[in-house]
């Protein structure tokens, strides 16, 4: 019973131990956000590196997933007569959920796994212990830029995905399956709403967060040399990833 109590607890205990560093990570580098010195130069870095460097994964993804969704919606309206309402399903599903969580995915498996393997390759060449001895603190200086990079970038990443997917579905609806084009924009128009790409928005700001901070926390955390940072960054893809779609979840709930 003791040996089934610890295999049950083990996992959960060690659960709880890393969303607590990972809470205090985050609160230590939101407050130092705002303490100079202000590394500018750091922060433009990172935001080429997370937001334009990804920009043509991004476009990629959304626009051959707005026109997937475009079938998958003809085949299902197409029996019921309403084929013009494909639009409408391509540009909420875009705006309100694909949009922000795939982008998110995408840029975890970019840019995400390479923040890990930076930081991780630093800590175990002792890189971070150097920082330490010339007083520089780590986490100013490696996820203050990375993390706030991510607030900043995500969000247009996703605008940028959900405007390539409604465009790919509306190319796909209308000359490939032959819907209307006015009644295809017009019903578009008319149930799409600014809630449902402000909603996007958020969530594509939270995820940008979590990627980031779960690529600093995991390269931060990595131990074991060059076998312990292809680990560290493996296992944060497969958590970025997790907490994107478990969060994806509690804020549609929330603003629903």
């Amino acid at each position: 019973m003791n040996k089934f109590l610890s295999l049950l607890g083990a996992p959960f205990l060690n659960f709880i131990d890393i969303t607590g560093q990972m809470s205090v990570l985050f609160f230590t580098t939101l407050r130092l956000i705002f303490k100079k010195p202000f590394r500018t130069r750091l922060l433009l870095k990172q935001i080429e590196f997370i937001g334009a460097n990804s920009l043509s994964v991004i476009v990629l993804t959304g626009s051959f997933t707005g026109m997937v969704f475009a079938f998958q919606s003809y085949i299902g309206f197409h029996k019921f007569g309403a084929d013009q309402l494909v639009g409408t399903v391509v540009a909420l599903g875009m705006a309100r959920e694909l949009g922000p969580v795939l982008s998110s995915i995408m840029v975890a498996a970019r840019a995400g796994s390479a923040i890990t393997a930076e930081i991780g390759t630093m800590k175990v060449t002792e890189q971070v212990d150097a920082l330490n001895a010339l007083a520089v603190d780590p986490v100013h200086y490696l996820f203050v830029p990375r993390i706030l990079a991510g607030f900043i970038v995500m969000p247009m990443l996703n605008a940028i995905a959900v405007f390539c997917g409604i465009v790919g579905g509306a190319v796909v609806g209308v000359k490939v399956l032959g819907i209307n084009k006015t009644l295809y924009m017009q019903y578009m128009y008319t149930y799409i709403e600014l809630d449902d790409f402000i909603n996007g928005m958020i969530k594509s700001f939270v995820f940008g967060g979590l990627v980031t901070l779960v690529g600093c926390y995991k390269g931060y955390m990595t131990r074991g040399g060059a076998e312990g940072v292809g680990r560290a960054t493996t296992e944060s893809v497969v958590l970025a990833c997790i907490l994107i779609l478990v969060f994806d979840y509690i804020l549609t709930a929330f603003m629903f």
